[in-house]
């Protein structure tokens, strides 16, 4: 673990991501960067990358289902009683894509929970299905896998190394995300840098740059600083104004370390005041209470801050360009009760993403935002009894009215048996065939990001890859 360190430069990183927001100062952009900025300078070409984590490892198994003669036999066998039946995979939750590449002559159907995105696939186009993705260093295969003869992602099959792994391809640890890379690039874009990258779910790794922060936000939205309330303080506006004062304190005998948290603390409270100040005025999507769904929730915030987006800029400095945000929904780690958990949760997931393809439709901004499920891993096919185990690889989709959808990209998974297939590396445990850092490229060049450098970065292990991306046509 890396001996703490602080120097100013050390303190403002940690102490930023700790806080409301860690805030990018304007000089620390790198060239390419501001290449682009002049670029886009007279353009809205606003857009933004959502991630929506599962967390806890989601059973693709019953998200993708096999529904011809032989695909779905195969399935049955593999996962016993936690096998759904083909009479509930009916026509409302069949799959009908543009071509039928990679998918080794299986029909696929969604899980019956999961039926409301059918639409958003076959008619609408907006919705892709990622096969057999999942953390690689390079090409593997099973013998190469079993012989380990080959570089492996470090901490294969636990869940906080895992969720480091996919969000930043290092384990737990890790300091800087790939989402946080992304940002980094849109920061010379955006007039208030604090903002370009938003996580509305608490800590993770993802979202965090070599020099942008995230930005934390309430699910339900920005919420006032409380010591700025004299109710606070019994009703005392003194004590406010000693608040404010102590925030603010340019001091020279202060300590550098105080004043760093001072300074990281103001503009935290200042961009917090410029959020709540402009989502005042957005109307559509409307503010609401919880709802239940907390995906959802975080979802709706996430779009009413992108409604906002020209107008999120310091003293009419201009807006936002360029966004990344992070959502998450924990209890997909279902060991057990995976037949009556795991449809309710894929059930907030469907909802949650149908909402934000609506809510973004009434904003005219669907072909602006792409969003992507991710989770720690995949799980088993087979069953321990009432649930399924800590896997490898999975099937993701990815939203958006720039999404090529109604496509699968990738490889169905060979796995004939409990331990047969090339792609199965045990109990059903999927090697992977798509790696992330495919994702995190094809998601990078959409954003714009067109430095050699800056790619490299977004996807350290592509370089291992040869040949074109199998996501080149995703957008």
């Amino acid at each position: 673990m890396p001996k703490p360190s602080l120097d100013r430069r050390g303190f403002l990183k940690r102490g930023g991501a700790a806080s409301l927001g860690a805030l990018a100062a304007p000089w620390a952009m790198n060239l390419a960067a501001l290449a682009d900025a002049a670029a886009a300078e007279a353009t809205d070409d606003y857009k933004a990358v959502v991630c929506v984590f599962l967390q806890g490892g989601n059973d693709h198994g019953n998200t993708l289902i096999p529904v011809d003669d032989a695909g779905h036999a195969v399935y049955a066998r593999l996962r016993g009683g936690l096998a759904l039946p083909r009479a509930q995979l009916g026509a409302s939750t069949l799959l009908s894509p543009v071509t039928s590449a990679g998918l080794q002559g299986r029909q696929l159907a969604l899980a019956p929970s999961l039926s409301g995105l059918q639409g958003l696939f076959n008619t609408e186009r907006r919705l892709a299905a990622l096969l057999n993705i999942g953390p690689l260093r390079q090409p593997t295969t099973l013998a190469q896998f079993r012989s380990r003869s080959v570089a492996l992602p470090r901490k294969l099959f636990s869940h906080n190394d895992q969720q480091s792994v996919w969000q930043s391809f290092e384990p737990e640890g890790s300091t800087v995300g790939w989402g946080g890379r992304l940002a980094d690039q849109g920061l010379a874009l955006n007039a208030t840098a604090a903002l370009t990258c938003v996580n509305l779910s608490g800590n993770a790794v993802f979202g965090a740059g070599e020099r942008a922060g995230q930005f934390m936000v309430n699910p339900l939205g920005p919420e006032r600083v409380q010591a700025l309330d004299a109710a606070s303080f019994l009703g005392s506006a003194a004590c406010v104004d000693a608040f404010r004062k102590l925030v603010r304190t340019d001091d020279p005998s202060v300590h550098r370390v105080a004043k760093e948290h001072s300074l990281i603390m103001r503009r935290a409270m200042d961009v917090n005041a410029l959020l709540l100040e402009q989502l005042a005025a957005v109307t559509s999507p409307p503010a609401r209470g919880p709802t239940g769904n907390p995906l959802a929730d975080q979802l709706r915030t996430a779009v009413r801050i992108m409604a906002a987006h020209r107008q999120l800029g310091a003293a009419g400095a201009g807006g936002l360009k360029r966004q990344v945000f992070f959502v998450q929904m924990g209890g997909f780690d279902l060991h057990d009760n995976l037949l009556s958990q795991h449809p309710v949760l894929l059930q907030r997931l469907a909802d949650a993403l149908v909402q934000l393809d609506d809510d973004l439709g009434q904003l005219g901004m669907r072909k602006q935002v792409t969003a992507f499920t991710a989770s720690d891993f995949g799980r088993t096919l087979s069953s321990n009894g009432d649930g399924s185990d800590h896997g490898w690889g999975g099937h993701h989709f990815v939203l958006g009215g720039a999404v090529q959808g109604g496509r699968f990209f990738g490889t169905w998974p060979d796995v004939t048996d409990f331990d047969a297939g090339e792609h199965n590396i045990g109990q059903g445990r999927l090697l992977p065939t798509l790696a992330v850092d495919h994702l995190s490229d094809a998601l990078a060049r959409w954003m714009g990001v067109t430095d050699p450098q800056a790619l490299a970065a977004l996807a350290p292990n592509l370089r291992n890859f040869p040949g074109a991306s199998p996501l080149a046509g995703l957008f």
